[in-house]
């Protein structure tokens, strides 16, 4: 969850990795620091709690240094602080760390580190310790750092400085996503390679357990003593998908992204009226979907495609329970696991969990090369680009894409959708990045509802059977970005103590394209609007005769239901973000979040 870079070279190291940091900031972070060797080879370490503007602020950024390392720090161990922060020094040693030492507790008492007095409430400076003390005993950093692997347990991409060694950087990688940039007479480290696009697209992806020593010229990776030969991988998206680009927000920017995103991902899985590039899943009795937050709520709508569509049985489970439960699985079964970043920790968890058991598995992530996707025993990748804002959106919608064509090969394998219908949904396919394009030409209807609402201290939302698969992603998106106590649900569950919340004006949401069940759900927004509630609808469906259950309707295009659920999120996602906005919240950045999850 924390952002690492680091910079070797002849370039000012102060800039690169000030450039790399700001790059990072998507990840979430309350803290951030730097490290590195001055022109008179003296060691530096400067840090701040907050914003790296305020780091930025006091450093001097012509300041010669060719070595340098950064880090962004989401809090775990120890509250948000100066001494909390990283770079942590211990010795000989200075380091950054993103993971978490879950064995830090036991570590201080080891006879390495018998006698040090630790200074701040970190598991960072355990391991920092360790390592020191490791490196005193035998000088020798690479043997070190190896024996370190024996004694630290849970997670860590560590990038590392060594006191009088003025030419090299050292990481070590397990369990936390870490690349090599790799340039001309200069090299980097970092979390993601958006942090080094400025410089390089050219990179080394790291792998468990692997050591690297990175000099300006050369880079050699270690895996259990031996050298091992790394791959030169190319980045496939530029840095201005990583710019605003006009845009207030890159949410914003990312939102308008989704028609586009949405044609690509297409055009990768639907050729003409063929399929390409897809599995067949008729061979399984049962699929598990198995992913976190926005992403959980993609499996939620698939589970409905899936058991409409094509008579399977789906479970979705949110992927820190499904690791810890037990699991009946045997060869018919599949498991998805889906993730934007490829390195969410709990759903790399799982999938590992499952691997374990030879059962088949399949990953929907968006990063290439991501740990997820190179674990995973097959992956279909969505074509979003880079997401920098916090809040997901495009790879949200193109997630929910992929999982909808899935459920719809399924669905024509096995016979169940015919072909007069399949040439209707193609057709439907082709078509939503126009429909989308013509929501996101009058966003003005999504900025009067926000005018509306935007004061509120709660907002509900309902929907039955799919529709309560979307309000719950348009509830999180509010909760997220906009800090609005929000909750989602069934609509059928009003009367089993929820209603006792809707007082006079509470702004309730609902979402209405199932037609077999409308009627159920709109006797269920009459029944908050009874109460006072202010009733903002989204429906596909002709609502003359229900005038009275809103207070305002917006009209979805009424297409195939295995495409049609695509399209009501845009509008929550609108919304939410200018409610955000009217609350002047820091729409990108919200606080307390992280971009990409990597630890538990």
């Amino acid at each position: 969850m924390c952002g690492i870079i680091g910079y070797i070279g002849k370039k000012k190291a102060i800039p690169v990795i000030i450039d790399g940091l700001e790059t990072l900031e998507y990840r979430g972070y309350d803290s951030s620091g730097i490290a590195y060797y001055n022109k008179k080879k003296e060691l530096k370490i400067i840090k701040e709690q907050g914003k790296i503007a305020i780091l930025k602020n006091i450093l001097n950024l012509n300041e010669e240094s060719n070595l340098g390392i950064g880090h962004t720090r989401w809090a775990t161990h120890g509250q948000p602080s100066r001494i909390n922060s990283h770079p942590h020094n211990v010795g000989n040693i200075t380091l950054v760390h993103n993971g978490i030492i879950e064995n830090y507790e036991e570590l201080k008492k080891h006879p390495l580190v018998k006698n040090y007095k630790f200074i701040s409430k970190t598991d960072t400076e355990v391991a920092c310790a360790i390592i020191n003390s490791l490196y005193n005993e035998n000088q020798d950093i690479l043997k070190s750092l190896e024996e370190s692997q024996k004694l630290l347990m849970g997670s860590y991409a560590l990038a590392i400085i060594v006191n009088n060694d003025f030419e090299h950087l050292y990481v070590m990688k397990k369990d936390s996503p870490l690349i090599i940039g790799v340039g001309n007479k200069e090299n980097y480290v970092a979390s993601d390679v958006p942090a080094i696009l400025k410089y390089t697209k050219k990179y080394i992806l790291l792998n468990e357990g692997d050591i690297g020593i990175v000099s300006n010229k050369n880079i050699k990776v270690y895996n259990q003593k031996k050298l091992v030969k790394k791959k030169i991988l190319e980045f496939e998206w530029d840095l201005e998908a990583g710019m605003k680009n006009g845009y207030e927000h890159f949410m914003l920017k990312e939102i308008f992204e989704q028609p586009k995103v949405i044609e690509q991902t297409i055009k990768e899985y639907i050729n003409d009226y063929d399929f390409i590039n897809l599995p067949d899943l008729t061979k399984y009795n049962r699929i598990d979907i198995v992913a976190c937050g926005s992403a959980y709520h993609t499996g939620l709508i698939a589970k409905y495609w899936f058991e409409e569509y094509c008579n399977m049985e789906i479970n979705v489970d949110i992927a820190s329970e499904y690791r810890y439960k037990k699991n009946f699985l045997d060869k018919k079964c599949l498991l998805i696991v889906i993730s934007q970043s490829g390195e969410t920790a709990d759903t790399l968890a799982s999938l590992r969990l499952v691997n374990d058991k030879k059962i088949d598995t399949l990953a929907i992530v968006n990063v290439v090369g991501s740990s997820i996707a190179r674990e995973a025993k097959n992956v279909l990748y969505i074509k979003a680009g880079p997401e920098i804002s916090v809040a997901t959106t495009k790879a949200y919608s193109a997630q929910a894409l992929l999982l909808s064509i899935l459920a719809f090969k399924t669905s024509v394998d096995k016979k169940i959708i015919n072909i007069k219908e399949k040439e209707q949904i193609i057709n439907d396919y082709h078509n939503l990045s126009l429909y989308i394009q013509d929501i996101l030409s009058n966003t003005k209807i999504c900025e009067s509802i926000a005018k509306k609402i935007f004061k509120a201290n709660d907002i509900f939302f309902l929907g039955r059977k799919i529709d309560y698969a979307i309000v719950m992603e348009g509830s999180l998106k509010l909760k997220e970005i906009s800090y609005i106590h929000s909750e989602a649900y069934p609509s059928g569950e009003l009367k089993h103590g929820s209603i006792a919340l809707i007082n006079k004006n509470t702004p309730v949401i609902s979402v209405i394209t199932d037609e077999n069940i409308a009627l159920k759900t709109i006797s269920n927004i009459k029944e908050t609007k009874a109460r006072g509630a202010y009733s903002i609808v989204l429906s596909s469906l002709n609502m003359d005769n229900n005038k009275e259950c809103y207070d305002y309707l917006i009209k979805i295009e009424h297409i195939h239901s295995l495409v049609e659920p695509i399209l009501p999120i845009i509008y929550l996602q609108l919304i939410s973000y200018y409610i955000a906005k009217l609350n002047k919240r820091d729409i990108d950045k919200p606080k307390n979040l992280a971009k990409s999850v990597t630890v538990e």
